[in-house]
């Protein structure tokens, strides 16, 4: 894996799929992520992407995945595959107003969708106080989970149990595992349980740490272990925001790869090239705590090489917009917007 150069697909593309996740269905590797293109990543243009690889190597596009969404600022889509319904599963956030978040819903009998909206505004715990970021898990047992924050909640995160089908929550809930933070990601390795995030960031280029809380059960209680990714001065160790923790299939089993934003990061000036960081697999010592991130521009591992698939014949576009009220100031720096990054 290199971490200095761009990923490109098999026309040459940079690959523009951010603050989304890595996932293994049915024998290939599958990236979700959102594209942001030239736009400073406020518009209503914002586009869910998927692309697909064997070896994470050789990448192809596969189309965009949201069919007809309403008009709306979209973040991080994560997949699952539900084993009650067979179906693809895809959570996102999204924003019909910044910044009154709302949780959607989408299914596909696919990977690759396109994903039909089934769920607009799914009300998790503390859904009238406008939910922010979140990812997806599924257990051993086949049962989901959705770590999320909670914008007027000071950002509060919090676990929430999934229903059978996927496509809504359970009154199973987490207490506050901590406030201040986004851009979680939970899973499990051996018999724990592990919740990551840490503050806000805000597309921040210094990126932001990971603090990491551990449980013997899905919903808690959790107890923090430290932060992965900030060293002895309070820095960041890799200047990056966290988007996901994969399983990569190995000979010798599940290795576990850290993944992050490298907001800033492009060198063009377009946003939608801005580099991901994929950590060498996570390290866990003797009694489960999970060791630093290694600062590596570049590493290799053997992994499991999925299958071959033939190219999808027409990816599904979502359909370009005009924003009636494009965003002209960037809400992080304060800064005027180019037109063309509205």
């Amino acid at each position: 894996m290199d971490n200095g150069q761009p990923r490109r697909d098999s026309k040459g593309e940079i690959i523009d799929a951010h603050d989304g996740c890595l996932k293994y269905f049915a024998g290939r590797y599958y990236l979700y992520g959102t594209s942001y293109g030239k736009s400073a990543g406020y518009s209503i243009n914002n586009r869910f992407r998927v692309y697909s690889s064997k070896g994470l190597r050789d990448w192809r596009f596969d189309g965009e995945l949201l069919q007809s969404p309403p008009d709306g600022v979209y973040y991080r889509p994560y997949v699952v595959f539900n084993p009650n319904t067979r179906k693809y599963v895809l959570w996102y956030n999204w924003y019909p107003k910044l910044w009154e978040g709302k949780v959607g819903v989408a299914i596909s009998d696919t990977p690759v969708g396109p994903f039909t909206i089934v769920k607009t505004a799914v009300k998790v715990a503390g859904f009238e106080d406008g939910p922010g970021d979140g990812s997806l898990f599924v257990d051993r047992d086949g049962a989901g989970y959705f770590i999320y924050t909670t914008i007027k909640q000071n950002h509060a995160i919090r676990i929430q149990r999934l229903a059978s089908d996927f496509l809504d929550v359970t009154s199973d809930t987490s207490g506050v595992l901590g406030v201040g933070c986004e851009a979680p990601a939970l899973f499990r390795n051996q018999d724990r349980y592990y919740a990551l995030f840490d503050s806000t960031c805000c597309f921040c280029s210094a990126g932001s740490g990971v603090r990491v809380f551990a449980a013997s059960n899905p919903l808690g209680p959790y107890a923090e272990e430290g932060n992965i990714n900030r060293g002895a001065n309070g820095q960041p160790l890799v200047a990056a925001q966290q988007t996901f923790v994969a399983e990569i299939l190995s000979p010798a089993g599940t290795t576990f790869v850290w993944m992050a934003d490298r907001w800033g990061s492009r060198s063009d000036g377009v946003k939608g090239h801005d580099l991901q960081f994929w950590s060498a697999p996570l390290h866990f010592t003797s009694n489960g705590m999970i060791e630093p991130i290694e600062v590596s521009p570049s590493w290799s591992a053997v992994i499991q090489i999925g299958k071959k698939r033939d190219s999808v014949k027409r990816p599904y576009f979502w359909p370009r917009k005009t924003d009636p009220n494009p965003l002209k100031i960037d809400p992080c720096t304060g800064a005027a917007l180019a037109k063309e990054e509205w």
